[in-house]
């Protein structure tokens, strides 16, 4: 990394689960540095909803480095998740036709949720299968599943846990780590959010400063997405063996059900 910026420049990593994102600082300029984002960032950046992007470089061996204005700041805390902001900027970002086109021309398709469903049923460990609230879960998602499309797809970033959500020293908030960016229901969003942050009593309220009612439909589908990617959780935490996270997750399939 020195030699695209300097030996002048300070870079160390910058964390997180691929060791691919860095941070560099020279005097009073800071840059976070990341290797082989998608293309896909430069639209979210000129839509205002990640940092702006700053340069993109092509290295001798293929590999691209973007750089990004660095923003002090910091992740919202899960009791901010009910503000009017995170809503205005997720309705932003499900209604982007310049996001939505950015995806296709990358070779996207929509997420159908019979494929959600037998991926994710295929991926789990045998083990898995033979505890109540997975078997009560899986039962759910396949008894519901015809019940579930949805004509409206929009780009989903698919988790939308508070830590990705910064929120700036001049209160401008974005939302980071696109790396799972999909074309979908966005109840795949909505389901995540609500669920994890927003009491019930409050969920008519938040969804219309989104810009929608809540419908039958839409709770059935977004309870749909949120069983089928705590079952994914699951899984993840259990092939990384980290079982405290994975039976949090399977006491929370007792929570929702």
């Amino acid at each position: 990394m020195d030699y695209l910026l300097g030996t002048e420049w300070e870079i160390v990593p910058a964390g997180g689960a691929t060791g691919e994102a860095f941070f560099a600082q020279f005097e009073e300029q800071k840059l976070f540095l990341k290797r082989n984002s998608s293309p896909f960032l430069a639209v979210l950046s000129a839509e205002g909803i990640v940092p702006k992007l700053v340069w993109t470089k092509r290295l001798e061996n293929g590999d691209v480095i973007s750089a990004q204005q660095w923003m002090d700041g910091r992740e919202l805390k899960p009791s901010e998740m009910n503000a009017d902001q995170v809503a205005k900027l997720l309705k932003k970002i499900h209604r982007s036709k310049p996001l939505l086109g950015m995806l296709r021309r990358l070779g996207k398709s929509p997420l159908q949720p019979e494929t959600l469903l037998r991926t994710m049923e295929e991926g789990l460990d045998i083990d898995l299968l033979t505890i109540p609230s997975v078997i009560r879960s899986l039962e759910f998602l396949n008894s519901e599943l015809e019940n579930i499309p949805s004509e409206e797809t929009t780009v989903c970033h698919s988790d939308v846990n508070h830590n990705n959500w910064l929120l700036t020293e001049q209160s401008e908030l974005y939302l980071i780590d696109w790396d799972e960016a999909m074309i979908a229901d966005p109840a795949i969003d909505l389901g995540q959010l609500l669920y994890w942050y927003i009491p019930k009593e409050d969920w008519v309220n938040w969804l219309d400063l989104y810009g929608i009612k809540l419908t039958e439909h839409l709770k059935l589908r977004m309870r749909w997405y949120v069983y089928a990617q705590t079952l994914n959780s699951i899984q993840w935490y259990k092939s990384k063996n980290r079982f405290d996270e994975m039976n949090k997750w399977i006491n929370y399939l007792d929570v929702i059900f």
